[in-house]
């Protein structure tokens, strides 16, 4: 079985020397054997690491694992007063870290039309993306309310009557809400309603565009200010702090009548399944990542700052050579200045334990002229056409795995009900004779039937399983789910996936 070690997204590089070191006494306990192979990459990624792990998951253990998580909605023809552009949607998470710093959420506005489908990838701790998959929805929701109705809000609570409900929440058993902060996230809530009420222009709401944009930069900003006011007790000071100093990348989808719009900060991506005429299935980005492989994204953060900082902003394909994502809520060690962060820090060692949240008094080296990093926003529109079926988003734990094509592809013919193994050149490969043989007994049964019934669930399956030809490869996935909880994070990232199944009568109905 092939493991390869991933990068950590926030803090300094990890010594991958200490990720051989630690595979080795792993696999020396269990199997007796101090023998360790493998080949390092110039980013210092452990390329390969060949290990046959003595511990083997049975297939019902595999399937106890991959489905704990996973989420089935289907959506009424019928909803927010009027045909819904989403038939139904399946998501599914598998954690690495622990707990997962990964979220996901789902939600039917109310008061304004169409659905909200968000995943949120949180680095240096879980708080952040936490926060921001209870929050985020709210804001966008919010900005899109007409006048009207924000004013019936305000009324209930200057009168202390019920608020009529703004989202209508899609919730897996498992989620958490941050109940100590309610009341504050509230809060400030009402008051972003109230300075949209000051707004002559506000009207019918903002377009979807505004208000993804206006809400990215709005919640940030609240994230912010909450870790440097006075607040009522020391458990949500402690809450809005690790919120602060942690960060979280997020890719929020609007569906609604007119088409999808994407707004995305940070390296979670949307890509959107299409079918064409021949029956094939072709992948349609929605989203850029924000990361130092995209170079119009590093000249952007490079003409916000001075040119004696040219080589210094991204190094080692890192912000300040720290941070991976180049977009993200919180991370306000990025983003404030030195001095207000000293001071933050040292306001709070009285009331709270710095050293229990991984705080401390860090700045990146060449930190000159903050801030470094925001969370404004790319959005694209897509206008829904009857061959767009489904979009699928997900973190950077599926796309680590999974290509655009294979994805759209996996999730394709997962709709048909069968699975078609992807197609191997042999000349490509150079494959010798026997190989070739073991390789089309492996292919033996060219179309079996999807193990799971949820889309987003096959997708991780595979991700993880996927062997070297292509085929799925039991082995590989058992080992993959073996792997101990402080051992894992070091092969595989956490993974969130949403499949969205989109109404093609409804989009055939207004291209016609």
């Amino acid at each position: 079985v092939v493991l390869s070690t991933r990068q950590q997204c926030h803090g300094p590089r990890p010594a991958h020397v200490r990720h051989l070191s630690s595979w080795g006494t792993f696999r020396s306990e269990l199997l007796g054997s101090s023998d360790e192979s493998g080949s390092c990459s110039q980013s210092g990624r452990l390329l390969s690491t060949r290990q046959d792990l003595d511990f083997q998951l049975s297939q019902v253990q595999i399937n106890s694992i991959l489905r704990s998580n996973e989420q089935s909605v289907s959506v009424p023809e019928f909803y927010g007063g009027g045909l819904s552009s989403v038939r139904k949607f399946e998501s599914n998470q598998l954690a690495a870290n622990m707990p997962n710093e990964d979220h996901r959420s789902a939600a039917t506005c109310l008061q304004s039309k169409g659905m909200l489908f968000g995943v949120f990838d949180g680095h240096g701790g879980w708080a952040c993306a936490q926060a921001v998959s209870e929050r985020l929805l709210y804001y966008i929701a919010t900005a899109m309310m007409s006048k009207q109705s924000l004013e019936e809000l305000e009324k209930c609570m200057e009168h202390c009557r019920p608020i009529p409900p703004i989202l209508k929440w899609y919730k897996h058993h498992a989620d958490y809400n941050y109940r100590d902060s309610a009341s504050l996230y509230i809060d400030q809530l009402r008051v972003f309603w109230q300075e949209l009420l000051d707004i002559e222009e506000h009207g019918e709401g903002m377009s979807p565009i505004d208000a993804l944009e206006c809400a990215f930069k709005r919640l940030d900003a609240d994230i912010s200010l909450e870790a440097q006011v006075p607040l009522s007790n020391d458990l949500m000071k402690s809450t809005a702090i690790q919120v602060a100093f942690s960060g979280c990348t997020a890719c929020v989808a609007h569906i609604g009548t007119d088409g999808i719009h994407v707004a995305n900060a940070g390296d979670c991506r949307a890509v959107l399944g299409v079918q064409e005429e021949d029956g094939s299935w072709s992948a349609l980005p929605l989203s850029l990542d924000h990361n130092s492989q995209n170079q119009a994204e590093v000249e952007r953060i490079r003409a916000q700052h001075p040119p004696s900082e040219r080589d210094t902003i991204v190094t080692d394909g890192r912000l300040l050579g720290v941070l991976l994502p180049l977009r993200a809520f919180g991370d306000v060690r990025f983003k404030w200045s030195c001095a207000l962060q000293q001071s933050v820090l040292s306001s709070l060692e009285s009331a709270v334990d710095l050293d229990s949240l991984n705080l401390y008094q860090y700045m990146p080296l060449n930190y000159k002229t903050p801030p470094y990093l925001d969370v404004t926003p790319e959005i694209m529109y897509h206008k829904l056409r009857p061959q767009d079926h489904f979009l699928i988003l997900g973190t950077d734990g599926l796309w680590d795995e999974l290509t655009n094509a294979e994805a759209v592809r996996l999730v394709g013919e997962h709709l048909s009900g069968f699975h078609l193994q992807a197609p191997v050149s042999p000349s490509e490969r150079n494959l010798k004779l026997g190989q070739m043989h073991e390789l089309l007994l492996k292919r033996q049964a060219r179309a079996s039937p999807a193990l799971d019934t949820n889309g987003a669930t096959h997708l991780i399956r595979h991700a993880l399983g996927t062997g070297e030809y292509g085929e799925l490869c039991q082995e590989r996935l058992a080992s993959m789910l073996a792997l101990p909880e402080d051992l894992a994070r070091m092969y595989r990232d956490d993974i969130t996936a949403t499949v969205v199944y989109l109404n093609s009568d409804l989009a055939r109905s207004h291209h016609s």
